[in-house]
């Protein structure tokens, strides 16, 4: 953990990486991680975890299917929401005009979850980065 304060925009702006998140601090057990996110994720979802978005800039997309035949749905996420995806429920994040992300989540969770589909090269599939 870091004695200083920590500038989030400052810290964006030393990554171009997409969906490859940044560990910008801990709390307790807890990763906060910040990503720069465009296009789309890949359909996933955490067993064990709910995940915690906030939208920093532009506009983050989140398709659910979390009805009980599986039906999707999607949230729109503009700049300053936050949305929590409950655990187990399937999701798939995306930014067609991209977007800076905040995350909160444990320690070690995969940025792919814990049954996802194939995951393109455009996804780093990663536990985050030190910042």
């Amino acid at each position: 953990m870091r004695a200083e304060p920590i500038e989030l925009a400052a810290a964006l702006g030393r990554f171009d990486q997409l969906w490859s998140p940044r560990i910008v601090t801990t709390v307790n057990d807890y990763d906060v991680r910040i990503a720069k996110v465009a296009g789309e994720h890949v359909w996933h979802s955490h067993d064990h975890t709910d995940e915690f978005f906030l939208v920093l800039d532009g506009e983050l997309r989140i398709a659910l299917r979390d009805g009980a035949d599986g039906a999707e749905r999607e949230v729109g996420l503009p700049r300053g929401a936050v949305f929590v995806v409950p655990r187990g429920v399937e999701h798939r994040p995306s930014a067609p005009d991209g977007a800076s992300i905040l995350m909160f989540e444990p320690s070690g969770t995969s940025s792919v979850g814990d049954r996802h589909d194939e995951v393109p090269g455009h996804v780093d599939a990663t536990t985050g980065h030190r910042l």
